[in-house]
């Protein structure tokens, strides 16, 4: 046996956070403990970064007229979204796309200003500090969803003005705004494939071997 395997029982779990893990729209209003949001948060700290820059930064939004602001960009963007998806216009305007004014704890994750200075891994590639955000946003939502809390991932801002109203430095940019809370109940599937809105592709579409393959 592997010294360095999970248990049985910690694998599963592994995996089926993986497996239930959704992108939430929908939440009940109930409290997220102080000492949970910090484990949370931890876990995201703890994610891989190229070159270990960390580059995160995580803004808690806790004002109610900050947080009604952010909900007015994102509003702004969902009607410029609608007009540019053309005839799934309606269909888009029917979808739930946010539980910002819903959600307990409503996160800001935003990479910082001078990142050129880490060039570490980043020479050719200087995306990496947004693959390695990421990293940390997915390890929230795993932990989350192990807490048996939902999380939802808004995208549908524009990035400068988002900075701009949370006074954040030039050169600094916001990739994400989390709704983060408890949840009646968890998707059985993505929302979106619920509603009809796109399929999820088989994995071996995905997959080749040695060369690129359509």
């Amino acid at each position: 046996m592997d010294k360095h395997k999970f248990s049985d029982a910690e694998i599963s779990g592994v995996y089926r956070a993986i497996a239930e893990r959704r992108d939430m729209r929908h939440f009940i209003d109930k409290a997220v403990p102080a000492e949970t949001l910090a484990r949370l948060l931890q876990a995201a700290h703890q994610a891989g970064s190229v070159g270990l820059m960390q580059p995160w930064r995580f803004i808690r939004i806790s004002d109610s007229d900050l947080r009604h602001a952010v909900y007015q960009l994102v509003d702004q963007e969902r009607q410029l979204t609608a007009k540019a998806l053309g005839e799934r216009q309606d269909e888009f305007m029917r979808l739930k796309v946010e539980g910002i004014l819903e959600c307990a704890e409503l996160l800001v994750v935003a990479l910082p200003d001078k990142r050129e200075q880490h060039i570490f891994g980043r020479r050719t590639l200087p995306a990496m500090d947004i693959a390695s955000t990421a990293c940390a946003i997915q390890n929230i939502w795993l932990a989350a969803r192990a807490e048996g809390l939902g999380m939802g991932w808004v995208s549908l801002f524009d990035p400068e003005q988002l900075a701009n109203l949370l006074k954040m430095p030039e050169g600094s940019q916001p990739i994400a705004i989390l709704c983060l809370g408890h949840v009646e109940e968890f998707y059985s599937r993505p929302m979106l494939e619920l509603e009809n809105w796109a399929e999820p592709g088989d994995l071996e579409d995905f997959i080749s071997e040695n060369y690129w393959s359509a």
